[in-house]
Parts: structure tokens; C-alpha cells; sequence
């Protein structure tokens, strides 16, 4: 088979973000686009050779196509072994389980998480280290150099590899080994949580539903939840995947996952139900009429996650991005263990999880993870949860209802403004930049500023800083609004507007979100004049 010395010449638009390079489908397909970043990527860890690589995507829309580029150039790169999902299929945490279990050198994950997939829709490809996590902001500079200044990509001529077959196929000098994309995942969370128990909870008569949204957690959860915890059939439904999400969009949240919501505060509603989003890696949780907010999920974890096997002996610690509630810090005041609080990012909870700083992370974006892989984990969270409910005998609205009684409730809600101008999302975030040192004190509304600053991060473990973080605003009474532009979308830019109001009154912990956020809402909207700059009345997304 021949090797390939394909000139070429730099590419704009190849800065990765937070999660890898995301972009429409279509500039992926462009030609040389894949190639030269994928050689970028692996010029920028120091090459391949002889090295071993874990391969898998979500399965959307140019995952199979894309995968086979990737090991005709790995094997043109000299790797030694790819290690890859069936069908080319592999969830984010099941992929970030396979590089540690394996001891692999890293993988490169193709997913577009819980954007929508399709020929018109978004693609994404990431590399994850021999830690199983997202490649350092180190890392992800390395690559971007090289993506300025490539003359030339490798890649080796001839024919697909089957990957329908397990099992062990040749490539010229590299190895290629298609596994059962599931057993390993299934495996390591029968360590986790009691699966017993669970059985037991199933056995007695719970119901539940699980939306996978026809994305990559279907085969997981079918496997998991109904083959092996004996969870009735029909309990996961949108359970093949798709790859155009069944012309949906895979973000477990109440708008997107409609048809879980309508059948949870339905008459009939099951006791508990849950969603997955594109690549595994994000929750949704819900009880029988009762939605919990990502922030919330991730303290009630932290307070119960002793009830699993995995976590009797306590947690070390706990972290969560600054955007998300700090419902979690309250939690771990409470149990005397340390709360760290990271830029949005799960690369940034990796050197905690690795330092043992930490066991458990979460994000107000519907990813919670621990220590057991490097990633957010969506179905790990969902079985946790059954695990502490099986426990408990409890509901979720019980649960939740003692959370706050014990610590407080944080009220909360993110309001995403999508396909907004760049130009005018950058000048409302640097007008209101400008202003935050003189804020401290202002009336605005019926709110009064406690102290106002753009987060920095400082990683107590490597000792690097992270800079431009997101604008936060605290109001006195335990209120907070956050600015953030978001780096997961491919067009135009998306401000996320982070509303929390800490609520300690037992008669006013049942009250309606909207109504206890209204408030701040409206003096971060008059404190940033979104409104008038980028001319948007009302945001596309509230969750």
C-alpha cells in the first residue's frame, strides 16, 4: 500500500477550542480540511510513531468516512496500533475508560457533543491524552501552531477497513483492533455503583425513562439499563443512533428533549427519567414532575454519593466551573472537603482528578463526572442517581426537597442568546468589561453590587493561569450573574447569561424560578445593555 506525501497549505479556521475543532460538516468535507488537522494533531504531540491511539466518534454524519482518513494517516505516520469502536463508534467517557484501561497513548474523539449532526449540521474532532482527558491548553497551542505552518500531510493509499468485524485486522505495519464499543464502559461501572441494588429498585416495580435522543448512549443504555439492570423494555427510547440525531438535537435539557419532559409531568409519569446527549458525555435528570437543574444534580451527587460502593470511603474533594451554581459549595462545607471552582472546560477538572484533588466534577452544562475516566459522563451520572434512590427509597422531588432544607437553595438559570453577530457579542462583553471596576455599590434595579471582576484561574496543581474567564457580577443577598461567550457553537457567536439567587427561607424553596430570578435577570440585562446592542429581545435557549 503506498504512503502518501500530500502537499498542502495552511487552513484558516483551525484554532481548537475548548472541546477540540468544531465546525460545520460541510467545512469539514472541504478538501485537505480533515487531513491537515488531523496531521497538525499529530505533529503536535510529538508524532505518532509507534505509538497507540484509541479511534471513535458518536456516530454522526461523516463519523465512519472520517474515521477511515484517520487510520490511513495514522498508519502513514508510523503508529504502531488504533484501537477503535465498532462501526467506528465510540461514546466520549466509554473512549476516555478505553485510553486508561488500555494504557494507550491518547485518541482522537469525533464528535460535535451535543450540537446537531448532518450534512448541514456540525462535526468536531478532538485529541484526548494518555490520561484519557481533553488535551492541555498546551497541547491545544501546539496543535494550532502547526496548523499555520503545514506544507504536507501523510496518509496511505487503498482500501476501507471492515469496522463491522471484531477483532484484530493489519494496515501495512499498524494494527488496527475493533472492539465491542460497550463491554469495557459496562464493565468499569459495575466497580462503580450497585448494581443489585439497582436490579432490586427495577425488580420492585420502579419505572423509568431514558431519552438517548438517537445519539451514541442508546446501545449503553439498552445494554446497562434494561439487558443488565433488568429495567423493563422500552425504558430507553430514540435508542439508535443516527446520524442526523433523527433530524433532532442532542442536548439534554427541557427544550430539546421534549419528549421526556411531556412524559415526566404527564399523568402517567414514570418515577424517574433521564437524557443523553451526542457523545455520552451530558445528563438530564428528572423526577415525576420535577426537573433538576445540572447545578443542583451535582450537590445532590456530592451529598450521597457515599450510598455507592465506589465512593463509601468519602470524597477528596469536589470542583465545578465557576458558571455553575455554587449549590455544591454549600454541600462541601458541609461535609469539611475542599471546592474548587475552574474555568468551563473539563480539560481544567483533569489535573485535580490526577492530583486527587478532587473526585467528583461537574458543570452547569449537563456534564457531571468523577474520578473513574477524564470526561464528563453522562449515563455514569444517571446510574448514580438509581443507585442513591435505590438507597433512599426516596423520590427525586424528596431528595431535592432535603437538599435545600439542609443547605439552602440555589435558584438558577442559564439564558443562551445563539447566532448572535460576533462584532456585537464581543462589544457587549468588552463595554461591560470596562465597567466591572466601578460596580461595586451600584444600584441597579431593585439589586445592589457586592463586587464585580472577569474570572482568572490559577491551577493549584501545574501552576498555570487562565485568563478571560467569564464576567461575574455578585449582588449582596447571595445573587449572582455570570457573561460568558460560548466556544461549542460553529457560526456567529452564543452569549450565555448565568442567573443565581441563593434562597435560604424554608417558605420560599418551592417557589418558581422565574419568579425568584426575575430581579437579577433584569439588572444584568440593564448592566450589560444587551438588548440594545446586539438586538436580541429575548434568548433562543432558557434552561
Amino acid at each position: 500500500m503506498p504512503m502518501q506525501n500530500v502537499r498542502t497549505t495552511p487552513i484558516e479556521g483551525q484554532k481548537p477550542g475548548t472541546s477540540g475543532l468544531r465546525k460545520k460538516t460541510a467545512v469539514f468535507r472541504r478538501p485537505h480540511f480533515l487531513e491537515n488537522y488531523v496531521q497538525a494533531t499529530f505533529d503536535g504531540i510529538g508524532g505518532v510513531e509507534g505509538k497507540t491511539l484509541v479511534i471513535g466518534g458518536d456516530g454522526r454524519f461523516f463519523n465512519d468516512a472520517a474515521v477511515q482518513i484517520i487510520l490511513r494517516m495514522a498508519c502513514a505516520n508510523g503508529a504502531a496500533k488504533c484501537i477503535v469502536g465498532r462501526g467506528g463508534l465510540l461514546s466520549t467517557p466509554a473512549a476516555s475508560h478505553l485510553i486508561r484501561l488500555r494504557k494507550a497513548d491518547g485518541g482522537l474523539i469525533l464528535s460535535a457533543s451535543h450540537n446537531p449532526g448532518g450534512p448541514d449540521a456540525d462535526f468536531g474532532l478532538k485529541f484526548n491524552g494518555p490520561n484519557g482527558g481533553p488535551a492541555t491548553e498546551a497541547v491545544t497551542d501546539r496543535i494550532f501552531a502547526c496548523t499555520q505552518t503545514l506544507t504536507f500531510y501523510k496518509i496511505a493509499a487503498g482500501e476501507d477497513v471492515d469496522l463491522a468485524q471484531l477483532g484484530t485486522h493489519k494496515l501495512e505495519g499498524m494494527t488496527i483492533e475493533i472492539v465491542d464499543p460497550v463491554a469495557d464502559y459496562a464493565a468499569l461501572m459495575q466497580t462503580i455503583v450497585d448494581f443489585p441494588k439497582i436490579k432490586a429498585l427495577f425488580a420492585g416495580g420502579f419505572t423509568m425513562c431514558f431519552d438517548a435522543m438517537h445519539a451514541i448512549t442508546g446501545p449503553y443504555a439498552h445494554t446497562i439499563l434494561e439487558d443488565m439492570l433488568g429495567a423493563p423494555k422500552g425504558t430507553v427510547i430514540n435508542g439508535q443512533p443516527s446520524p442526523d440525531f433523527g433530524k433532532g438535537h442532542p442536548d439534554p435539557n427541557p427544550i430539546w428533549a421534549k419528549t421526556l419532559m411531556d412524559k415526566m409531568y404527564g399523568a402517567d409519569a414514570p418515577d424517574f427519567g433521564a437524557a443523553s446527549d451526542g457523545d455520552g458525555d451530558r445528563n438530564m435528570i428528572v423526577g415525576r414532575g420535577a426537573y433538576v437543574t445540572p447545578s443542583d444534580s451535582l450537590a445532590l451527587l456530592t451529598a450521597h454519593a457515599h450510598l455507592a460502593p465506589a465512593y463509601r470511603g468519602g470524597l477528596a474533594g469536589v470542583a465545578r466551573s465557576m458558571p455553575t451554581s455554587r449549590a455544591v459549595d454549600r454541600v462541601a462545607t458541609s461535609l469539611g472537603i475542599g471546592c474548587f471552582e475552574t474555568p468551563t472546560g473539563w480539560k481544567f477538572f483533569g489535573n485535580l482528578l490526577d492530583a486527587g484533588k478532587v473526585t467528583l466534577c461537574g458543570e452547569e452544562s449537563a456534564g457531571t463526572g468523577s474520578d473513574h475516566v477524564r470526561e464528563k459522563d453522562g449515563l455514569w451520572a444517571v446510574l448514580l442517581w438509581l443507585n442513591i434512590l435505590a438507597e433512599t427509597g426516596k423520590s427525586v422531588s424528596d431528595l431535592m426537597a432535603d437538599l435545600w432544607a439542609a443547605h439552602g437553595r440555589c435558584y438558577y438559570s442559564r439564558l443562551d442568546y445563539e447566532d448572535v453577530d460576533s462584532d456585537k457579542a464581543n462589544s457587549m462583553i468588552d463595554a461591560l468589561r470596562v465597567r466591572l471596576p466601578m460596580l461595586a455599590g451600584a444600584r441597579i434595579g431593585a439589586m445592589t453590587v457586592e463586587n464585580a471582576d472577569e474570572f482568572s484561574y490559577l491551577d493549584p496543581v501545574d501552576g498555570s493561569k487562565s485568563m478571560g474567564q467569564g464576567l461575574r457580577i455578585v449582588f449582596e443577598g447571595g445573587a449572582r450573574a455570570v457573561f460568558r461567550l460560548s466556544g461549542t457553537g460553529t457560526q456567529g457567536a452564543t452569549i450565555r447569561l448565568y442567573l443565581e439567587q441563593l434562597e435560604t427561607d424554608p417558605a420560599r424553596l418551592q417557589d418558581a424560578p422565574e419568579d425568584m430570578l426575575r430581579n437579577v435577570r433584569d439588572a444584568a440585562l440593564e448592566l450589560s445593555d444587551l438588548t440594545a446592542i446586539t438586538g436580541r429581545t429575548a434568548p433562543d435557549v432558557i434552561t
